[in-house]
């Protein structure tokens, strides 16, 4: 018997090839004055800036040069000033940023009111600004999700702005646009995708429409990002862009796990890249959650995604042990830094158990971890 279950998205997905060059005719029809939220070259937004102001609109650019934090947010709201609608051209802190934005300009209540964790995480008052999601990099899946992850200096941490009209208006997944992603961020981001198809599959909040994405995306994924550390390749390229999108459908709609509930206090605590953290501890996170492992389902599924890992790294049904080690060892041989190398070292190892408990992310792990446990993860990630 299929349980009830409740599934939000984007209000419509465009996916494909040269999707990204109805971009500007389909932001023009949401507002003519546009606020374009990009990465830190200006040069890279340019085409589409032209083409809208093409579309007759007027056009406002504001650059995102890091992370997201309550400063750089509260500049593009002032930024944002006039417009009629918000988009984000870029990877996932750009998406982050613009979402964020376009929330906060009608907003009457101070940001931090609406933020979790470190605020009241009250709805927003106020419907959003149309928003349209363009991501440039295959990782977070942020053009399909309710939130925005944002730093807050103040208190070292990575929490959520999250309300379900903050699901964008409209995403464009353009394939083409991940072409050419340097190697590293290619590696980091993917790994950060992969995780985000794991983690929903084996969380406790697993429903069956996201369990079709999950069970397509995790082999597709582990193979793409091998091949694109061998040499660019147009398919995997394609293959990734499908694996973001399904991780950030999942996540939206199911929930995540350890690595991410680990990963935002790390990334507050460090500035530590979040797609690099992920691919650190995923492979210790699995492990952990295998050896804590009771329940026969949840036993089940994470040995579902131990064989997946194996048969994309040469070790066909390998057991959680012989699968976590392999994508371990593929991961630092391709130039993934473990976590002491991302400037990630025992005392903020230790803040971040600690913090872990209040992650939303945490909340769907499929065992509970202790704080102990939690430490050694990191320790052997590390």
């Amino acid at each position: 018997m299929v349980q009830p279950f409740a599934f939000a998205t984007a209000t419509e997905i465009l996916f494909g090839r040269g999707q990204a060059a109805h971009a500007a005719g389909r932001v023009a029809g949401l507002g003519r004055r546009v606020l374009l939220v990009h990465g830190r070259s200006p040069d890279r937004a340019a085409w589409l800036a032209d083409a809208l102001r093409a579309q007759g609109c007027e056009v406002t650019t504001f650059a995102v040069p890091r992370e997201p934090d309550t400063d750089l947010v509260a500049q593009g709201i002032q930024a944002a000033q006039g417009a009629q609608v918000v988009v984000a051209l870029g990877g996932g802190a750009v998406i982050d940023a613009g979402k964020a934005i376009a929330a906060l300009v009608p907003a009457t209540r101070p940001m931090l009111d609406h933020l979790e964790v470190v605020g009241q995480g009250l709805p927003l008052d106020h419907a959003p600004l149309p928003f349209v999601a363009i991501p440039t990099t295959a990782g977070t899946g942020a053009e399909v999700t309710r939130n925005a992850v944002i730093g807050v200096p103040e208190h070292r941490r990575k929490v959520s702005l999250r309300d379900t009209r903050m699901l964008p208006r409209l995403a464009i997944v353009d394939p083409a646009l991940t072409d050419g992603c340097p190697r590293a961020v290619t590696l980091a981001s993917g790994l950060d995708a992969i995780t985000q198809v794991i983690e929903p599959f084996v969380c406790t909040r697993a429903n069956p429409l996201t369990d079709a994405l999950c069970r397509d995306a995790i082999p597709r994924g582990l193979a793409a990002i091998r091949r694109l550390m061998e040499a660019e390749d147009q398919e995997a390229r394609d293959d990734m862009a499908w694996v973001s999108l399904c991780g950030g459908l999942a996540l939206a709609n199911a929930g995540l796990g350890a690595v991410h509930g680990l990963a935002g206090p790390l990334g507050g605590l460090t500035g530590a890249p979040h797609g690099a953290v992920c691919g650190a501890l995923l492979p210790h996170v699995l492990m952990a959650n295998r050896h804590a492992a009771r329940d026969p389902a949840a036993v089940e599924r994470l040995d579902q995604v131990a064989r997946w890992i194996g048969a994309a790294f040469d070790t066909p049904f390998a057991s959680m042990p012989e699968a976590t080690r392999a994508l371990a060892d593929w991961s630092h041989r391709s130039g993934l830094p473990a976590l002491t190398a991302l400037g990630i070292g025992p005392e903020a190892q230790a803040a971040a158990a600690a913090a872990a408990a209040s992650s939303s992310s945490m909340k769907a792990n499929p065992v509970v971890l202790t704080e102990n446990q939690l430490r050694r993860i990191m320790e052997e990630a590390g």
